[in-house]
């Protein structure tokens, strides 16, 4: 008749593949989605502008090397994939607990008295001894799965916060290149209108000394010369502060930041259809990590119940032991045995009870986050559709404006060297055109920092899909 332990060991498999699993089941949260976005009602037929590869939505060759500099150097990218590794590994461990624990320890007395203990086969302190221990618990209750759930759970939400991360920075890139290119613009413009404003102070004091206007009117211009001087100090400064951030993002100390198309000639897709807002809750790196936490969060409620239950392991310890080390190996210095050990909570039964409270409550506060993280996207998208609506038409308003005032510029020029309007005509028109196309340059560069901003709500700006495809399989292997 085969022994209780050999009973064990054949039935403890069974035990755990008919066992069950505490806790609920993680399912995804009801979320009501519309059939479009609101700013993009016209467009929901079309395909998604984050379907577009980043390198065929940013034209410009040098802001495409800059992307890819950054992606290969950026500080946080590198700290996002090293967190990745490390939560891979801890499933590696969570996986472990499957499997027989198993140990060995060696003893060899040195110093005192032995020769009065004599117990050959049975493991002490005055013995020589090898012994190993065999621990399994079965996973009756389900506390390992949901542990290992958990952790899958983890590991998903670190590897979608690492496809956050490359988001942000092929975004940023672009949001700061195209910033440092309006600078740029702006600053050709500053330097143009300090020319004009030079000549006008010469005129100025030339008909200042010939009596034809008064000393007013020559510190007017003057002012206004002022203006245009303190204007461009100040874009130095930001264009420099702005080639100091790209330098960060590309994980490099500061330096000069090498220019490719002019602000005026970036090319951007005259539709940015947004796709539909179903789409978000599978493409949006952080609405995914939210929910994978919230898997997480889930199981770690059925963990913390399988805990409040005893634990059945099956047990056994193996080994020679004897007083005198050149009789250790003899058929009376062995010793064995195997069996069954059951551990269960007793007086902090109730501290495990409120344990399960805090998952719970955890789990609370997950499906709360990942329905936040939901609205914030939809929030993004929109903000992102009607900057870019509002942009163009802003641009081609600001166009016309400028173009106005060109004219007006003109025509004050003329009049004010033939006598016949005085110096107010002049500096009102200059001063307007200067404002006008600064703020043209501003909007210019709005437009294009919205496509970006759209394009980064949308969840677009991946890797390229080999590079991709790589990465998940290298994550994915580590733990199957």
């Amino acid at each position: 008749m085969p022994s209780i332990s050999l009973r064990i060991l054949v039935l403890g498999p069974l035990l755990v593949l008919a066992s069950c699993k505490f806790g609920p089941d993680y399912a995804r949260p009801d979320i009501p989605v519309s059939d479009s976005f609101r700013m993009a009602e016209a467009q929901k037929d079309m395909e998604s502008l984050a379907n577009v590869p980043w390198w065929e939505l940013y034209r410009d060759e040098e802001l495409q090397r800059l992307i890819r500099m950054a992606l290969e150097q950026n500080k946080d990218l590198k700290r996002a994939v090293a967190t990745v590794d490390e939560f891979a590994a801890r499933v590696l461990v969570a996986k472990t607990d499957f499997a027989p624990q198993m140990n060995a320890t060696v003893n060899a007395p040195g110093f005192g008295n032995t020769r009065n203990v004599a117990f050959p086969g049975f493991p002490n302190p005055f013995n020589y001894y090898i012994q190993g221990n065999l621990a399994w618990e079965l996973d009756i209750w389900g506390r390992i799965r949901r542990s290992n759930e958990a952790a899958l759970g983890d590991l998903f939400a670190r590897e979608e916060n690492r496809r956050a991360v490359i988001l942000q920075i092929v975004a940023g890139v672009a949001q700061a290149y195209f910033e440092l290119r309006q600078f740029d613009l702006q600053l050709e413009i500053a330097t143009r209108t300090l020319k004009a404003w030079d000549e006008s102070v010469k005129l100025a004091r030339a008909r200042f000394r010939v009596g034809y206007i008064n000393q007013l009117d020559v510190e007017q211009f003057e002012a206004e010369q002022a203006n245009a001087a303190a204007r461009i100090a100040e874009l130095k400064r930001q264009m420099v502060q702005k080639e100091n951030e790209i330098s960060v993002l590309l994980g490099r100390n500061p330096t000069r930041i090498t220019r490719g198309r002019a602000l005026t000639d970036q090319v951007m897709p005259p539709i940015v259809p947004a796709g539909l807002p179903s789409d978000l809750l599978q493409r949006r790196p952080d609405v995914v990590q939210a929910e994978q936490q919230l898997a997480a969060a889930t199981a770690r409620i059925g963990q913390s119940k399988a805990d409040r239950f005893p634990k059945l392991s099956i047990t056994g310890i193996l080994g020679i032991a004897s007083p005198q080390l050149n009789h250790l190996v003899a058929n009376e210095t062995f010793f064995g045995v195997a069996g069954a050990s059951v551990a269960g909570p007793l007086f902090n039964a109730q501290v495990l009870g409120f344990q399960q409270e805090a998952s719970e409550a955890q789990t609370g506060q997950a499906i709360a986050q990942y329905e936040q993280t939901i609205l914030i996207a939809f929030r993004e998208v929109e903000d992102a559709l009607v900057a870019v609506t509002t942009a163009v038409e802003q641009t081609a308003a600001q166009e016309r404006q400028v173009k106005a005032l060109q004219t007006a510029l003109r025509l004050a020029n003329l009049r004010y060297t033939g006598g016949i309007a005085n110096y107010l005509d002049v500096l009102i028109a200059q001063r307007s055109l200067f404002d006008a196309e600064l703020s043209l340059a501003s909007t210019r560069r709005l437009h294009l920092v919205s496509v970006v901003q759209l394009y980064k709500a949308l969840g677009g700006g991946w890797l390229p899909a080999p590079a991709m495809e790589t990465t998940e399989k290298q994550s994915v292997s580590r733990v199957e």
